[in-house]
């Protein structure tokens, strides 16, 4: 299993904007400069943080990005499911999905969601808090 480059991205992103957690607002190019990412890329990561609910953009004066609750409430589960939708190893455990040959007969397939959730619930258990901290 991998993540996606943008699901990382995200986690890249989060991480430095808790890094300014109760300071000033941090606009995307700042964020962009300080991860080494692409602006665009950056953006487009905003976006889509912002509308789960992890990012609150602020426009004006004075305007940027702000984490929406506190870092020690967002979990990397919570960044990796902004990007890529709810955590799941296969497709077959998502009812809207029913393109598999095999899905009558498969004794298998009542298994993975208790796969998905344990993998869930490990990534539950990092902080962004934890994700932020700087190691030398």
């Amino acid at each position: 299993m991998r993540l996606s480059s943008m699901a990382d991205y995200a986690v890249v992103t989060m991480s430095a904007a808790a890094r300014h957690c109760g300071g000033t607002r941090v606009s995307a190019a700042e964020l962009a400069a300080e991860t080494g990412l692409p602006v665009p890329t950056v953006q487009k990561l905003v976006s889509r943080l912002t509308a789960a609910g992890l990012l609150r953009s602020t426009r004006g004066v004075g305007g940027g990005l702000k984490l929406a609750r506190p870092a020690a409430a967002i979990t990397l589960a919570d960044i990796i499911e902004a990007v890529e939708g709810p955590i799941a190893l296969t497709q077959c455990v998502d009812d809207a999905r029913a393109d598999c040959g095999l899905d009558a007969c498969c004794s298998v397939k009542p298994h993975w969601p208790i796969v998905n959730e344990a993998l869930r619930g490990a990534l539950s258990q990092v902080s962004l808090i934890r994700l932020a901290e700087v190691t030398a």
